[in-house]
């Protein structure tokens, strides 16, 4: 699988308008080459450069959204159609890069997992919740790192 942007490059600055110095918009994603069996979609955005430590992970889960059809994809900017995740602030939706100040580069994780299933649940499942849900059930994934710098 190949997971891409319309907004950046895989491992370039996520442009301003995405994060939560700009207008907090979650950016345009799209993938291509979905293997065969695929059900279902999760696609997630991950910091491992936060400086948090809490609840059995690391970083900072900006982004959860499941349960997203078998022939979708992609998202247009600021499209959350499907069924959204708890992200680490506790609410529902994206909540765009906003590193602590002078702490250099953090790497965003975009991550679309294909499923041979769909996850049944409602929404409101957190990022962890989900990975115990699809374990042994995903088919493919790809990653897409943004950067993002205070």
């Amino acid at each position: 699988m190949n997971l891409k942007s319309a907004a950046f490059d895989n491992k370039e600055r996520i442009p301003v308008r995405y994060t939560g110095e700009g207008q907090n918009t979650s950016p345009p994603l799209y993938w291509t080459d979905v293997p065969a069996g695929t059900s279902s979609f999760v696609v997630f955005c991950h910091d491992p450069d936060a400086p948090l430590v809490s609840g059995g992970g690391y970083g900072f889960v900006h982004w959860v959204v499941y349960n997203i059809p078998f022939d979708v994809r992609g998202f247009r900017e600021g499209e959350e159609p499907f069924t959204s995740g708890k992200n680490d602030g506790g609410s529902l939706g994206y909540i765009g890069p906003y590193p602590p100040e002078f702490h250099g580069i953090h790497n965003y994780y975009f991550i679309v997992l294909a499923l041979d299933s769909v996850i049944d649940e409602d929404v409101g499942l957190n990022l962890r919740d989900i990975l115990e849900r699809v374990e042994g059930h995903v088919v493919g994934m790809a990653r897409l790192i943004g950067t993002y710098e205070r």
